[in-house]
């Protein structure tokens, strides 16, 4: 069985090997500091994007693609689980909205890594969502646990944020594409709630 090893090798039956990591990745920006910090560790990670919550569509392309672009440019892995998934999304957060990061963003996302890693000979997941200050973090750490115990993988724990904005005005400098918010429609209205109260109150 394997055990959890914050090193570059994993050990199974008394041997070791060479860590394979498959590292969900949200966006370009976010992947900036993560890659480059594992890669200082000697760990070469794959990048794998499944992100359904992200809308609407042109918004999802956009980041889609320049993570593409990104991975290329550095010679990273990358693989590109397709799946935009609105009507999905809506019909399983609509009932408490207040709770979709927990109940179903992160879930969804890692649950999906967790299943590919496993069926494509992986044994260690992770996530770039740990370099956001803006994430549940140690609600994210305890789902990622979670799942890799369900699959029998390793989970590779990184505090990423002490990254995040070194990796940000990386990005910047880069010239990548730089959304203005989380993902999900909802999140979308949330960055513009202040506004929508000024709005009401002038009229």
């Amino acid at each position: 069985m394997f055990r959890r090893n914050v090193n570059t090798t994993i050990q199974n039956k008394g041997r070791y090997r060479k860590m394979k990591l498959l590292m969900h990745t949200c966006c370009a920006p976010c992947s900036v500091y993560c890659i480059d910090s594992l890669r200082s560790e000697g760990i070469e990670p794959t990048v794998y994007w499944y992100n359904p919550n992200i809308h609407p569509y042109m918004e999802y392309k956009a980041r889609r693609d320049c993570l593409k672009e990104y991975t290329q440019s550095i010679g990273v892995q990358a693989i590109f689980e397709e799946e935009y998934g609105l009507d999905k999304f809506c019909k399983n957060v609509i009932g408490n909205l207040k709770t979709r990061c927990t109940d179903y963003c992160y879930r969804v996302r890692l649950e999906q890594t967790a299943k590919y890693a496993k069926e494509h000979g992986f044994d260690t997941i992770t996530t770039t969502l740990f370099v956001s200050p803006y994430q549940k973090h140690e609600e994210l750490r305890q789902i990622a646990e979670e799942i890799a115990k369900k699959y029998e993988l390793n989970f590779l724990y990184r505090d990423f944020r002490v990254g995040f904005r070194e990796g940000q005005a990386k990005a910047r400098e880069l010239g990548l594409y730089m959304q203005k918010y989380c993902g999900c429609i909802f999140s979308e209205e949330d960055r513009y709630a202040k506004q929508i109260e000024k709005d009401k109150e002038i009229s």
